[in-house]
């Protein structure tokens, strides 16, 4: 019986986090601005060349070229959504 009654209790209380806890998609911090974007893809630039840097410095050459990798692909997403959004903007 007492088990019973505990799981009852964590499936409601996960539940009820699960349910207060969703943010809606329009209140998350995204970078709206186009100048937002460029500075994310700057500071994403910076974490590639310090993974790039510490893994290398360690011997594992392998690992940073990898994290490197993707850094830059992020990098140059968040560049091209600025590039976008400028030219969205300048057009319309």
């Amino acid at each position: 019986m007492k088990l019973g009654m505990k799981r009852a209790l964590i499936a409601i209380s996960v539940g009820l986090v699960m349910s207060i806890g969703v943010v809606p998609a329009a209140a998350q911090d995204n970078q709206t601005t186009s100048t937002g974007e460029i500075k994310k893809s700057g500071s994403e630039t910076k974490q590639a060349g310090k993974s790039l840097g510490k893994n290398m410095k360690q011997g594992r050459v392998v690992r940073g070229s990898k994290s490197f990798g993707k850094h830059m692909g992020r990098a140059g997403k968040h560049f091209g959504r600025s590039t976008k959004k400028v030219f969205k903007k300048i057009i319309s």
